[in-house]
């Protein structure tokens, strides 16, 4: 039986040459994987097509993927929002290890890292080491905590949060 890597919550990964060094989040929380994708379509020949990454992102390269091998999934998120996406298998190098990940296309241009890699892609092949981090997260900007808000007027503070759209 081959040992198992150790790798930390967060890894910089490699998609071949087309992208390398990208930032990703391990989470052991998420069943599956996610790239953040843009131009996500499919054309009349069935072929799907998209671009990894968006515009705005230092890795993005405007290149389009074609795969005829991918599927579809009904994803929910942790608000309980569902969508459906499209998936299809990657090569992705984490940790000098070459492995094949299916992964979900989705936009990740919200999130930290644009890379997501749930347990299924790891399962078997890596332990999580969740002191150990590759990537530096960016130091969140500096902002009005919601505690200091609400110490200003709770009752200010529960309209402008719970009431949006009620009757006042």
């Amino acid at each position: 039986m081959k040992e198992k890597s150790i790798i930390g919550s967060t890894e910089f990964v490699n998609f071949g040459e087309r992208a390398q060094k990208i930032p990703a989040k391990i989470d052991t929380g998420a069943d599956s994987s996610a790239v953040w994708a843009s131009n996500i379509r499919i054309d009349k020949d069935g072929v799907l097509k998209f671009s990894l990454f968006g515009e705005g992102s230092p890795y993005y390269d405007g290149k389009i993927f074609k795969r005829t091998d991918y599927s579809v999934a009904r994803v929910r998120s942790s608000s309980g929002r569902e969508q459906i996406r499209y998936r299809t298998h990657f090569w992705v190098k984490i940790s000098g290890r070459k492995i094949k990940m299916l992964m979900n296309l989705s936009d990740r241009s919200k999130n930290e890292f644009p890379v997501l890699i749930g347990r299924r892609s790891i399962s078997g092949k890596f332990l999580v080491d969740v002191s150990k981090k590759k990537v530096r997260r960016k130091k969140a900007p500096t902002v009005f905590s919601l505690n200091e808000e609400i110490k200003l007027d709770p009752y200010k503070f529960y309209k402008k949060y719970h009431q949006k759209g009620e009757e006042k």
